[in-house]
């Protein structure tokens, strides 16, 4: 079975269904909203199942290329005292490959290089679409109207068409928590591959990157709509005196490079991730914290379950189905685990349950955090055929 396709959104979620829909054979569209494409954003895990989707998208060996695996880290407390080591080589072993440490930008740009330029148009926004039609959805941009036998909403936690196709949905919801996060103007010595630390409302993690260069992120319990003037200022003042590398990470960072974002997710779950001929797909379909490193690993198993469907199956509704059975129950399994890890991780404030957490963790064996990593990354996608 082969159609036309127009993917709503060109974050790495849509860019990476583009790429399976051409795989099998379609025709496809992807309408980004930005005109210009900045690739904002600032570092990313890819656990082994994002790096399997991305294998059988035929994109894996590219990106492994351009990525830092992590092997060497853990979770410690803000006075350095090491809670949990994780052991990348046993991931490794038991997966076929470890974390692997990327920028978005470069991910963006190595899904963006597996397109046809002519595939990506970029400042069309589409205000809505129309699946009345028997076989045929309407896709609604201000420049015109867009005819497809398949629409992918890669829209966003913020999706416009997740409001369209279920109105009585809730929407998104604040988690209760808020993030800061940067890339380091250069490259930095660090004895870690990968680091969370967590104090009393907070957390603050690295990812190392094969340029040498680091991510950082800091999870902040915070009302919503808080920002700094100076917020590397203030991440200066809430974390210079925690553990290195935490003040060289934060010296060796632009205060211009410095992202703020509140956390919003899906707290009430989707009852269908597809409606007439249109399939959500990434946060639109299952927006979560990120607590667990799982939210563009999903939207790629998105990306290559959805793939997989329409090339297994006779008809796009069949397809659809098959999606839909497939990538709910796991997607809001995984969104449930990563809230619940952020409550009982980075979000806990009180001095009784940060020593009890912290005491669990000093005590739990190395091979507890190893199954805790395999329970959501030992995934592997169906053939494209």
């Amino acid at each position: 079975m082969s159609g036309s396709a127009v993917v709503v959104g060109g974050g790495i979620g849509g860019l990476a269904a583009a790429i399976g829909l051409r795989r099998i054979g379609w025709d496809v569209t992807v309408v980004e909203r930005a005109r210009i494409l900045a690739d904002a954003g600032a570092g990313i895990s890819l656990h082994a199942n994002g790096i399997r989707a991305l294998d059988v998208l035929g994109v894996g060996e590219a990106v492994r290329a351009a990525a830092r695996p992590q092997y060497t880290g853990g979770t410690r407390t803000p006075g350095g005292r090491w809670l949990a080591r994780m052991d990348g080589a046993v991931l490794e072993r038991e997966l076929g490959t470890p974390i692997v440490g990327i920028p978005r930008a470069v991910l963006q740009r190595l899904l963006r290089k597996a397109l046809p330029s002519e595939c990506l148009v970029v400042g069309a926004e589409v205000t809505s679409v129309d699946c009345a039609g028997p076989g045929r959805v309407r896709v609604q941009v201000k420049e015109g109207v867009l005819d497809a036998d398949l629409v992918v909403a890669a829209d966003g936690v913020d999706s416009r068409l997740r409001g369209q196709l279920f109105p009585d949905h809730p929407g998104p919801v604040y988690s209760g928590s808020t993030v800061l996060r940067a890339i380091t103007e250069h490259p930095v010595t660090l004895r870690t591959d990968f680091e969370l630390t967590w104090g009393k409302g907070a957390e603050f993690g690295h990812i190392a990157f094969a340029d040498g260069r680091a991510e950082w992120h800091a999870v902040l319990n915070s009302p919503p709509g808080i920002r700094h003037a100076d917020a590397l200022a203030a991440m200066r003042r809430r974390f210079g005196s925690w553990h290195d590398p935490i003040p060289v990470l934060l010296d060796a960072t632009r205060p211009d490079a410095v992202l703020h974002h509140d956390i919003h997710e899906l707290a009430t779950p989707l009852p269908a991730f597809t409606a007439g001929r249109v399939a959500l797909l990434g946060d639109a379909a299952h927006a979560m914290t990120p607590n667990l490193g799982q939210g563009a690993c999903q939207a790629l198993e998105d990306a290559a379950t959805l793939a997989a469907a329409l090339a297994g199956e006779p008809t796009v509704e069949s397809a659809l189905t098959r999606y839909d059975a497939e990538r709910r129950p796991r997607s809001q399994s995984v969104a449930r685990a990563a809230r619940q890890a952020g409550r009982m991780g980075q979000q806990l404030t009180h001095p009784l349950a940060v020593a009890l957490r912290n005491t669990g963790l000093r005590l739990a064996p190395s091979s507890l955090t190893v199954r805790a990593v395999l329970r959501h990354a030992d995934w592997a996608p169906a053939s494209l055929g």
